[in-house]
């Protein structure tokens, strides 16, 4: 595996079927982590209906978690019902940690990064424009252009705590 891409499921706290067909790991409301139907190394070659398709365009090598949240988004100042929880946040940070350990995958903006930031390098694919992840209602003073720098940042230092 290549990279993480990290999504909000623009649904409620906790994950749906069908969502768990689309993402390898999905992080309730509660910080809990429910693994979707594909594994991540199912991503390694694409292969129609065995492989979970979360980033269009960039499927193939990638990892899809996913925060179960942010239905009704519209902007900052309306979130919905189901904003990111703080906890859950940190927790979907950590994880990401874990994982990035696991395959041995390097935090940079190449290799961990937003649906949004994904969506931005690659214009040409069905990922742009997407707004996962845009805003952080925990933390409303991080802009939506250091979103990506941010989770980075959260990741490397639960990486350093040696999780």
């Amino acid at each position: 595996m290549k990279r993480i891409i990290i999504h909000w499921s623009a649904g409620v706290y906790y994950p749906t079927e069908f969502e768990k067909e689309h993402y390898h790991f999905l992080v309730d409301k509660d910080g809990n982590v429910h693994n979707g139907k594909f594994k991540p190394e199912d991503n390694e070659f694409c292969k129609v209906g065995k492989y979970a398709a979360h980033t269009g365009g960039g499927n193939t090598g990638s990892i899809g978690v996913a925060l179960c949240a942010m239905a009704g988004f519209k902007n900052k100042n309306s979130v919905g019902n189901y904003p990111i929880l703080k906890k859950q946040f940190e927790s979907a940070m950590e994880f990401c940690a874990k994982l990035c350990r696991k395959y041995k995958i390097d935090v940079t903006p190449q290799t961990v990064m937003t649906h949004y930031e994904f969506g931005v390098k690659n214009p040409k694919t069905t990922s742009a424009g997407k707004i996962d992840i845009i805003y952080l209602p925990s933390y409303p003073w991080v802009a939506q252009e250091e979103i990506g720098s941010f989770i980075r940042s959260k990741i490397k230092w639960y990486m350093v705590k040696g999780v």
